[in-house]
């Protein structure tokens, strides 16, 4: 393929074919792009996973975006990402700096995600909500669930808000790490009071699994790594692997962790199908995903 110059009329336009013949990691963006459009023709059932810092970011309007359409047909993540949508859906973030002075942040009882703030009045707010929450579930069920967790947030939230959009449309959201999260402090401190509460992370296992098992094929779309790319990328090896998949990461390969590996390294496990379709991008999602995703949210 010849390079090509990035015209003005191809940013009034930006399409996959574009950025293919861009070079460097614009290259990868636009076989993302081609890539997402086959497993979406083919009508597969489409894992869409992120890490929690996505959620803090301008990224959840995509995300809530993506739900409001139903673009995709489950979600797994990490308990944050749970966190920062029940907060955003009623108070905002602030924006920083990435060398602000963390001891004075921290006297002011504000918390640094990266140059993204978030005061301690943000996890004040989480704590009523989420006892509201355990109350409504308790006296449906004493042993609930993640998705059912994310589920009643939904109920709660408005149209902003990811989970909100999951609830509305029955998308199923899997969150296998809740418990690492301020949710699941909270439930800490819920169960000094009704100590026959908990959340029983494997009442999830078997949905996950049949979404996989029962998919003509699949496709994921998997935004940093961590628990929530395992979990999707693990399901999955029940059917002999993805038949589809988009990975967009900042991590290094060269030190074997799991957020860092390549979409060919998984086919080495049967996670995603030898004769797959799947590109990795190594680019910052918060840059990256707008891109990938302009041609289908138009």
């Amino acid at each position: 393929m010849i390079i090509r110059d990035i015209t003005v009329e191809d940013l009034k336009a930006l399409d996959g074919t574009m950025l293919a013949g861009c070079g460097f990691q614009a290259t990868n963006i636009g076989r993302a792009i081609d890539i997402i459009a086959r497993m979406k023709k083919q009508k597969s059932t489409v894992f869409l996973t992120f890490t929690s810092n996505m959620i803090a970011s301008g990224l959840r309007g995509i995300v809530a975006e993506m739900c409001k359409r139903k673009f995709v047909d489950a979600i797994i993540t990490a308990g944050g990402s749970l966190d920062h949508d029940l907060i955003r859906s009623a108070k905002p973030y602030e924006l920083g700096d990435f060398m602000m002075d963390d001891a004075k942040l921290h006297q002011k009882g504000i918390n640094r995600l990266g140059n993204i703030l978030v005061p301690n009045d943000r996890y004040e707010y989480l704590e009523g909500f989420m006892k509201g929450v355990y109350d409504e579930l308790y006296a449906v069920d004493k042993l609930t669930s993640p998705s059912a967790i994310a589920r009643k947030i939904g109920e709660k939230t408005k149209p902003d808000s990811f989970l909100h959009w999951c609830t509305k449309n029955k998308i199923p959201v899997f969150c296998p790490g809740i418990t690492d999260s301020a949710i699941g402090l909270q439930t800490y401190f819920y169960k000094q009071k009704r100590k026959d509460f908990g959340i029983d992370v494997t009442k999830d296992m078997n949905e996950l699994a049949q979404l996989s098992l029962n998919a003509d094929s699949t496709g994921g779309i998997v935004l940093g790594g961590g628990i929530s790319k395992h979990h999707a990328i693990g399901v999955n090896l029940l059917r002999g692997g993805f038949d589809y998949a988009v990975y967009v990461t900042t991590s290094s390969p060269w030190d074997g962790s799991l957020s860092g590996a390549r979409t060919n390294e998984g086919i080495s496990w049967g996670k995603i199908k030898e004769k797959a379709n799947h590109v990795t991008v190594d680019a910052d999602a918060t840059i990256a995903v707008p891109l990938i995703m302009a041609p289908f949210l138009r």
